[in-house]
């Protein structure tokens, strides 16, 4: 009977990594505490697993790779400046984290050219800019929706947004509509999300501003789904007043596209945040 119900262990491999945790008695040490992910255990060590790759994405030089004729671009490079060729970092982000406080960070990644090129949702963008304008607001999330719609507030997760900030961010933004329909007309601009995205950071010419950085460090954002949210509200709205506007989006598509396709002989690099 105790032979069938603890069955004899087989001897684990010497290589085989052992759970433990970061101990603080040793103070609080941050590349230390990260690297003992790995060996946390559940998510942890997922999470662990993430930061050796973003470290690989970091670290990469062509030069550390052998010669490859074949590779496209590589051919012609001499090896002073295949020591020079990094990886290329690709960003994705969802809105709720520009909504939050993770916003700071991400704005820390395109202010220090972090990352090469990024994509996200409507949200990502106009929660990002409207910030500049007006603050959000620490909530609760069991706040009573319809008592909040009457107080003109709106609930994301457990942060709360006036209505006043998106009347501020229709003041703000019709004006700048209005000059890129007549850079249209007049000089014939192809506008693009990502050249609309752009656009909008030079114009909130803020530091604390993810658009700011992309604009400033010239990072492309594409999003592809721009309209799907206050933005495409405003883009609604400015039709009206004074119509003609056109954002092309297979413009965008191609070029998000050749990022990726035209990249080598880079390697690439993909880190994706948040999700719904």
């Amino acid at each position: 009977v105790a032979d069938a119900v603890l069955v004899a262990s087989e001897k684990m491999p010497d290589s085989t990594p052992t759970i433990r945790g970061y101990d603080f008695a040793q103070g609080v040490d941050y590349p230390a505490l990260l690297n003992s992910m790995m060996t946390t255990g559940f998510q942890a060590s997922s999470f662990g697993q993430a930061v050796e790759e973003i470290k690989r994405m970091i670290s990469w030089r062509l030069s550390q790779d052998s010669l490859d004729k074949t590779r496209s671009g590589e051919e012609d490079l001499p090896e002073p400046e295949r020591a020079n060729v990094r990886c290329k970092i690709f960003l994705g982000f969802t809105s709720n984290l520009v909504s939050a406080g993770v916003r700071e960070t991400i704005k820390y990644l395109f202010q220090n050219c972090m990352v090469d090129c990024a994509v996200t949702t409507a949200g990502g963008i106009e929660e990002d800019l409207i910030k500049c304008l007006a603050p959000t607001y620490m909530g609760d999330f069991h706040l009573d929706g319809r008592d909040l719609r009457q107080r003109g507030l709106n609930r994301i997760g457990n942060m709360l947004v006036p209505n006043d900030n998106y009347c501020k961010f229709e003041d703000w933004i019709m004006p700048i509509l209005d000059q890129m329909l007549k850079e249209q007309l007049e000089e014939g601009i192809t506008w693009t999300p990502s050249k609309v995205i752009w656009r909008l950071g030079k114009e909130i010419d803020n530091e604390d501003s993810i658009c700011y950085w992309a604009y400033k460090n010239k990072i492309p954002i594409f999003c592809p789904a721009i309209t799907d949210g206050s933005i495409g509200d405003m883009l609604y709205f400015h039709t009206f007043k004074n119509p003609g506007l056109i954002v092309d989006l297979v413009q965008d598509i191609r070029r998000m596209n050749d990022e990726a396709v035209h990249a080598s002989p880079r390697k690439t690099g993909m880190i994706i945040l948040g999700g719904g």
